[in-house]
């Protein structure tokens, strides 16, 4: 048995929820002596670029987390053609929706469906359609923003577990995208709608959108589903969400995206880079 595999299977019987809880507690420690010293192992393990900080000080944030969900310097990620990557980290999958279905990794696919949290109605809208996948690593910048200009029409959330997302689970564990809680964020734009699937993990203490602030983790309960009398508008570009701790940003789209050509799985991208264009 590979060690990828191993790692996969000890995740199953682990407590997924409580371990991301108590580290998320950690994370929001304010005793100024455990915070810097969290912050300097962080930046030092997984070598991490403060120069681009709006802040580059590490000791200058209040709690772990304000450091890890810290601003960029303005310019640091100008923005290029058509659809955007929404955030720093590596496209792990793209391409077309086939028969509803996504490319998790080499031989694992699953369904639109499952990932939106079994609304086959929305599922429906996205045949035809493409998909792109983006892993945010650890070291990565962990806001997230929109590929395309668009309107918020609904936000959904989704219970599940908490598996690791890293190439050892997704090429181990079915379905990892479609049973990790999550955040589906349904939006209208020029080009039809899109869906941007915030997808939890392991010590991911929590998801944040800018509309809403904090947003998981919910109470106990099944699929939550938020409307907004109010629409909330969003340029492309704009920050639409962050992650407290790293994760994956799943986006679908009703429409045929063109990827750029140099494009291939694995590839590492940053927020702002062209994906390709409708």
């Amino acid at each position: 048995m590979s060690l990828a595999k191993l790692f996969a299977l000890i995740q199953y019987p682990l407590p997924h929820h409580l371990l991301s809880r108590l580290v998320g507690r950690l994370a929001e420690c304010r005793l100024p002596w455990l915070k810097n010293l969290l912050v300097r192992r962080f930046i030092r393990q997984f070598k991490v670029d403060m120069s681009e900080a709006a802040d580059p000080d590490p000791r200058a944030y209040t709690t772990f987390n304000d450091f890890f969900t810290r601003p960029l310097k303005a310019g640091a990620r100008p923005l290029g053609e058509g659809v955007l990557s929404p955030a720093d980290g590596t496209l792990s999958q793209f391409g077309a929706l086939e028969a509803g279905q996504l490319l998790q990794a080499k031989g694992h696919r699953f369904s639109a469906m499952d990932l939106l949290g079994g609304d086959g109605e929305a599922a429906r809208r996205y045949l035809g359609g493409s998909f792109a996948t983006v892993y945010l690593s650890p070291r990565d910048y962990h806001r997230v923003h929109m590929p395309v200009g668009g309107t918020l029409t609904e936000m959904v959330y989704v219970p599940g577990r908490l598996f690791s997302v890293n190439a050892a689970t997704t090429e181990h564990v079915p379905n990892l995208f479609a049973r990790n809680e999550r955040l589906v964020c349904h939006f209208d734009t020029e080009q039809g709608p899109m869906a941007m699937v915030l997808v939890g993990a392991m010590i991911v203490a929590a998801i944040e959108t800018v509309w809403a602030g904090q947003i998981t983790p919910l109470p106990r309960g099944g699929v939550q589903r938020i409307r907004f009398d109010t629409p909330v508008h969003l340029a492309r570009g704009e920050e639409m969400g962050r992650f407290k701790l790293g994760s994956t940003v799943v986006m679908a789209f009703a429409e045929p995206l063109a990827f750029t050509e140099a494009l291939e799985p694995g590839a590492k991208v940053r927020m702002g880079k062209s994906l390709g264009a409708f």
